[in-house]
């Protein structure tokens, strides 16, 4: 597993992690002061709470479509018109104090942000997909960069957001930072490489979302992802009234609103190197979970913990779940791509956006449920009392991983090979791209789990031969390690461009097969 990137991967991956740092502090900055001015208008405190939780709903309606989508529409298109959305809404977000009116203000405040949540998902959901386009062998490792640009846009968001607020009034740090990410978008435009949509392979798998949830792995990482994001949204809706009885100052209060979120962005590098190089991404995500039980048993203390409150407590539980949040989020996204096509999905750029859509979808819907589930406990039986609902729900889904990991005797195979692409580069040194083309006519070799976690099936089609096949799979079987087939992928290795899943870019799963 190499991190020695090309010149065209360097440059997509600064673009998109700037692109991330942008759209992020356009999704955020009005957090601190939209409310002040929305109550100005005449607006209620469930009104305007509406205006930020439609923005998540919409995300989690939209971005399945998306990905079903992306391979029609093209990676790039849906990246470049998500971020030309978003800025555009963030600017006209802006323009709201001129209306002076209750209803019209709130009436347009909400399709402003519907808007740019729809721009928002679409620039996600292609960003994921592209990730694991450009970046076979490193998912994890750079969806989890992006992750901390993203991470990071979140927290200055707010900050910059502020000042500027402060500085020129309300509009100015919406045209500022919209501009910002419209200048963003311009170069994304020019810089990220385009990907040509690629044709359809034909497979036994329908490719929908909800056939990818039936994949048990995938309905457990979607799980993981869902309650991790109601816990982020959880603290975001009641942890500032739990804070006031240390009556802290503006600036520290600030600090310890980022606690989390810092340790997130710092960690979640660390957490998708390990899972590209040795880390199961299960048991990656069932440390997130039991690293979030204790984050929130900490941070009250929970009721049932025989503690009075403490700022030290608060801090201390902050640590744990932002290293929670990273352990799961970023195992999440790799985890349920390695599994769709290990059930038979093709590995292909369809694959990528669906299982981005659901990863999107997933934490919109954690994010929406989190904060509303916590006002509502937090009314009837206090902070600390309401933090016992995120303890036992990560209890669960974390005790379903480490039942999933006992369980689960399947095979792991993470590529359904259609052509002999991954194994024999063409010999006039075709790109990548070029050779996708020949993935359906070549070589069918499936080796499946059919039966769930107990059984499997194994079968072998071969729908047409090339000559230069022949020899490679006639004398060979999966049975011989010292066999053609073994030293013809080694020799290969290191003229092949690796492709995600395959044989030379797994050594740990080259093993099992054999």
């Amino acid at each position: 597993m190499s991190f020695y990137f090309t010149k065209r991967q360097w440059l997509t991956l600064m673009i998109m992690g700037l692109a991330d740092f942008c759209n992020a502090i356009c999704v955020s900055l009005q957090a601190p002061f939209f409310p002040s001015e929305a109550e100005r208008k005449g607006a209620t405190a469930t009104e305007y709470g509406l205006v930020f939780g439609v923005f998540e709903l919409v995300v989690f309606i939209i971005s399945p479509i998306y990905g079903h989508y992306i391979n029609k529409i093209g990676p790039k298109v849906l990246f470049n018109s998500g971020i030309f959305t978003t800025g555009t809404a963030a600017i006209f977000f802006g323009l709201l104090d001129r209306i002076p009116e209750h209803l019209p203000f709130i009436a347009l405040a909400f399709v402003i942000r519907i808007v740019e949540a729809l721009g928002n998902a679409a620039f996600l959901t292609a960003s994921f997909a592209i990730i694991a386009k450009e970046f076979p062998n490193n998912v994890a490792t750079t969806f989890a960069s992006l992750e901390t640009c993203f991470g990071l846009g979140l927290i200055v968001g707010p900050m910059v957001g502020g000042a500027l607020y402060s500085v020129g009034g309300y509009y100015l740090p919406f045209v500022v930072l919209g501009s910002a990410l419209f200048i963003t978008a311009i170069l994304t435009l020019c810089i990220l490489p385009k990907h040509p949509n690629e044709p359809y392979v034909e497979n036994d798998k329908n490719s929908s979302v909800w056939n990818v949830l039936k994949i048990p792995s995938i309905l457990v990482s979607a799980l993981a992802i869902c309650a991790t994001s109601a816990s982020i949204g959880f603290l975001s809706a009641t942890l500032e009234p739990h804070l006031r009885q240390f009556e802290l100052g503006p600036i520290l209060l600030g600090v310890v609103f980022v606690i989390n979120g810092g340790i997130y962005a710092l960690t979640a590098p660390l957490f998708g190197w390990m899972v590209d190089k040795f880390m199961n991404p299960k048991v990656c995500s069932a440390i997130g979970c039991f690293l979030v039980v204790g984050g929130f048993m900490t941070v009250g203390p929970a009721s049932f913990i025989p503690a009075d409150s403490s700022l030290d407590f608060v801090i201390v539980g902050l640590v744990l779940h932002g290293l929670g949040i990273a352990a799961v989020l970023v195992s999440g996204f790799t985890d349920s791509l390695r599994s769709a096509v290990s059930n038979g999905f093709p590995d292909s750029i369809e694959t990528y956006g669906l299982v981005s859509g659901l990863w999107t979808s997933t934490f919109a819907f954690g994010a929406f449920v989190g904060p509303s589930i916590s006002g509502l406990l937090f009314d009837v039986i206090g902070f600390r009392g309401s933090t016992v609902f995120i303890v036992i729900l990560e209890l669960i889904v974390g005790t379903v991983i480490l039942l999933f990991i006992m369980c689960d005797r399947t095979p792991r195979q993470y590529k359904d090979i259609s052509s002999v692409e991954s194994l024999i580069k063409s010999q006039d040194g075709q790109s990548r791209d070029n050779s996708i083309a020949s993935r359906s006519s070549s070589l069918d070799i499936n080796f499946r789990n059919k039966s769930g976690f107990t059984g499997s099936q194994h079968s072998i089609s071969i729908e047409s031969w090339r000559p230069s096949a022949n020899s490679l799979i006639i004398s060979n079987s999966y049975s011989s390690k010292q066999g053609h087939w073994a030293r013809s992928v080694t020799e290969l290795e290191s003229n092949n461009v690796a492709q995600y899943g395959s044989f030379d870019a797994r050594p740990a799963y080259r093993d099992t097969i054999s």
